[in-house]
């Protein structure tokens, strides 16, 4: 055995060095009063103030060009990137192709929201986002399904593409496709 292993054991072990300091201690009561005290509004910067913040208003209707902007960009890429969920099912568009269904779907969702918009005065703009949102889902499924039914019936490419996906998710191939 070690000799510092004997004294722990024996109780001779050599005294524990001084201890780490601890946290700073907080403030004193003088300290606290010797800082300036806050001021707080008079009663007329508080009615500006309140005047102001009743005259600010949020809305999320119409989103920014650079919103709409981001739209089209994720839309392109959902439609032509082959990782995409609705590109595995239904095939991928050209980049070109997937550009200008994106810029239409964009555009016909905007006009049926902003429709909503005109006819429903909605405070914050939610419910018109919540129908712009769901049109673009509804017309960008739209374009998939009908470019896949079309595609395979007007080209070869979109037949073997189109049997490939059905094969991977397991489903059957309906008669039109079968024929083209």
């Amino acid at each position: 055995m070690s000799d510092n292993a004997e004294d722990t054991l024996t109780g001779n072990a050599p005294a524990p060095e001084d201890p780490k300091p601890e946290d700073p201690k907080p403030p004193a009561m003088a300290e606290i009063d010797e800082q300036p005290p806050q001021t707080l509004p008079s009663q007329p910067e508080v009615a500006k103030i309140s005047e102001r913040m009743s005259t600010l208003s949020f809305s999320i209707w119409p989103p920014t060009q650079r919103t709409r902007d981001a739209v089209l960009k994720r839309l392109v890429e959902t439609l032509s990137t082959p990782s995409s969920v609705l590109s595995k099912r239904y095939g991928t568009m050209p980049q070109n192709d997937a550009a200008d269904a994106a810029r239409r779907i964009e555009d016909e969702a905007f006009a049926a929201a902003a429709a909503v918009a005109s006819a429903d005065a909605d405070e914050d703009g939610i419910e018109v986002l919540q129908v712009y949102s769901k049109e673009i889902s509804k017309r960008m499924l739209d374009a998939v399904k009908s470019r896949s039914v079309t595609g395979s019936v007007q080209d070869g490419v979109g037949v073997s593409q189109s049997a490939d996906v059905a094969a991977a998710s397991g489903e059957e191939i309906s008669a039109v496709e079968s024929e083209a």
